[in-house]
């Protein structure tokens, strides 16, 4: 094959994308900085051809350098292909921009056979009280979703969580349960999981205890009707195939890792998640990977639902818990120049996520107020210092309002959680 054109410049744009009003409440807690988007653009020497790329550079498996960008420029693109290096927005671009030039889409770039035209993706949100899930479960199905990923928390009621979404979906949609691991040992998982298990919604749950503890994995699974997945590479893999310890897996990172690991999976007949994270563009990406990947049967991942602007001229088809794999040249997505101009952000490209006073009740009553996800709620109950999903346990968030008695309450719970009792 003949050199194609080489790289002239690989730019960096950074973007504000807002989350969707209806989740940005929400979202501030933990992922308030994801709306931070940077888009990589390549271009050549040949008028017109150019590839896009995106990175969330505050949630990626791998952010671009400045070392990266100056290695690329004057490279001939073909010769990048598969090197995770590049990190996620510039390997994307790259893929993209040999796609258009050879004519063919990202999928026919990976060296493997197409074997869907249509993948299963998943809406997903974080944790959010019952009732804001089962209005996003509602837009889910209005715009073509049939699975549904939620963050599964000790500070909620994951029976009424699922209860409410079960009331405004139909038999068919899919709910699948992510702890992070928050349920920490197989003596308090157990019984979770036999009571989700009578929820005809529920249908795969997701790192529910440590993931490195291989006794509790197989406990686990004698106990439950529903896969359990983890994600690859905890414990090691060798490990956890000896000793059966999933279902599946999550599989993230960029092209060489995730075919490796994609790989290794199919061999041992273990279905997995595709998770990668962004807008229009890795939806778009996630997608082709999907395509000629045999064991990404589990609805991917993408985060798309969460923002206002895809950064796409035509949205990607969805329907019937299915996106379709564009088939155009390249990832087959055409960008939205008008979007990137409205939603440039300014530098210092500096997100700071609201002060909000984090207040969990128990219904035995016991209140305690955080002034931060993480480390703060998060290392509060890993220590094991609170029930492990108790019904009736439920989160409000208070945004700071100026007053004496808030900033008061703050200062106090920013030196330890705040503990109160009726």
């Amino acid at each position: 094959m003949a050199p194609l054109p080489r790289i002239r410049d690989a730019e960096r744009i950074t973007l504000w994308v807002p989350f969707t009003p209806r989740c940005a409440h929400w979202n501030a807690r933990e992922i308030f900085r994801w709306q931070v988007v940077e888009l990589i653009r390549l271009t050549t020497d040949q008028p017109g051809l150019i590839g896009y790329g995106e990175t969330l550079p505050h949630y990626t498996w791998g952010r671009v350098s400045d070392e990266a960008l100056a290695r690329v420029r004057g490279a001939d693109p073909a010769t990048l292909l598969g090197d995770d290096s590049l990190g996620a927005g510039l390997q994307m671009a790259v893929y993209d921009l040999v796609g258009h030039a050879l004519e063919v889409p990202v999928h026919r770039l990976l060296g493997l056979p197409q074997v869907r035209e249509w993948c299963p993706i998943s809406w997903w949100n974080i944790d959010m009280p019952a009732d804001a899930l089962a209005a996003e479960a509602q837009a889910a199905l209005a715009a073509g979703y049939t699975a549904y990923k939620i963050k599964a928390r000790p500070w909620w009621d994951v029976y009424a969580q699922v209860e409410a979404i079960s009331a405004v979906t139909p038999p068919t949609f899919q709910l699948d349960l992510d702890w992070n691991t928050m349920l920490i040992h197989a003596g308090n998982a157990a019984a979770v999981l036999a009571a989700l298990d009578a929820y005809p919604r529920v249908a795969i749950y997701e790192s529910p205890i440590l993931q490195h503890d291989v006794a509790g994995q197989q406990l686990l699974r004698q106990k439950t009707t529903r896969p359990i997945a983890l994600h690859f590479g905890d414990p090691p893999f060798p490990t956890a195939m000896r000793h059966d310890v999933c279902d599946g897996f999550v599989v993230s990172g960029g092209v060489a890792t995730v075919v490796r690991q994609a790989t290794l999976a199919a061999a041992f007949e273990k279905a997995f998640w595709l998770q990668l994270v962004g807008t229009g563009l890795t939806t778009a990406f996630s997608a082709h990977l999907g395509a000629v990947l045999s064991h990404a049967r589990w609805p991917a991942v993408s985060c798309l639902n969460n923002y206002s602007d895809d950064l796409l001229c035509e949205p990607l088809t969805i329907r019937h818990g299915l996106v379709r794999v564009p088939d155009g040249p390249g990832l087959g997505v055409r960008i939205d120049e008008g979007a990137i101009e409205r939603l440039r952000m300014a530098p210092p490209y500096v997100a700071t996520p609201p002060r909000q006073l984090l207040t969990v009740r128990w219904a035995h009553g016991r209140t305690v107020h955080y002034t931060s996800m993480r480390p703060q709620c998060w290392d509060d109950h890993f220590a094991g210092n609170h029930p492990v999903q108790e019904r009736g346990v439920t989160m409000t968030l208070h945004d700071d309002d100026g007053s004496p008695d808030w900033a008061e309450r703050y200062a106090r719970a920013a030196l330890r959680p705040l503990v109160e009792y009726a």
